[in-house]
């Protein structure tokens, strides 16, 4: 990391050309790379007993580090939005509500952690694109995926898990679905994986700040 900020978001630096890299838009904002995009690789911010039930030849890159604790503990619900506050103010949600945001061809979405954890599945049309937001209750967390597969859209709705993995069936079909992973555990569809679209948690005052024009799931001005 460079130690610096932008909007109350770090910024990285490349050994290579010495570009400045905006960690919250993936984007260079000073140097040589001025402008150019990273590709963001779809992650997923989930438990280790659920990453484990998911992917049991897991590798682990590093055990060491404060990993049974949070180190945000507090942050969380006090008055504070980062070091130099907020920039844009929008109050449709509380600026510190947990948000999974977002974008499709340049086109930012807020998916409110309330909405998605009460709902489970949300079928959605966005940018363009079918999509389903996804959730896990058991490590509270989610995930984005395009629903159109083969040239047909499906519509998917909660399925009781198994074994601790979460699931969703889709209607057309009746396949069951991992909702972490997206992929079509048994069925018709078995073995076929949904196209995931990269998301990230983030406060609402921190999206906001950095998609001031971003629609709300949920909203009816967006």
């Amino acid at each position: 990391m460079s130690g610096k900020l932008i909007m109350n978001a770090l910024v990285m630096y490349d050994h290579q050309s010495d570009t400045l890299w905006s960690q919250f838009l993936s984007q260079g904002v000073k140097g040589p790379l001025l402008n150019k995009k990273l590709e963001i690789v779809p992650a997923v911010q989930t438990t280790w007993q659920q990453w484990v039930n998911l992917h049991p030849d897991t590798l682990v890159l590093d055990k060491r580090g404060s990993y049974g604790r949070d180190v945000y503990d507090g942050y969380y619900d006090n008055g504070s939005t980062g070091v130099i506050g907020e920039s844009n103010k929008d109050r449709r949600l509380p600026k510190k509500e947990l948000v999974m945001g977002m974008t499709v061809s340049g086109f930012a979405k807020a998916y409110p952690f309330s909405a998605i954890s009460q709902e489970s599945v949300i079928n959605d049309h966005f940018a363009g694109e079918e999509v389903v937001i996804t959730f896990d209750p058991t490590s509270e967390s989610g995930a984005a995926f395009v629903r159109r597969l083969n040239g047909r859209n499906l519509t998917f709705e909660p399925a009781p898990g198994r074994a601790g993995v979460a699931l969703m069936r889709d209607q057309e079909t009746g396949s069951l679905w991992q909702v972490l992973t997206g992929q079509a555990v048994e069925g018709d569809l078995f073995g076929e994986r949904l196209e995931r679209l990269p998301s990230h948690y983030s406060f609402w005052f921190a999206w906001s700040d950095f998609h001031p024009q971003t629609e709300l799931y949920g909203d009816a001005t967006g």
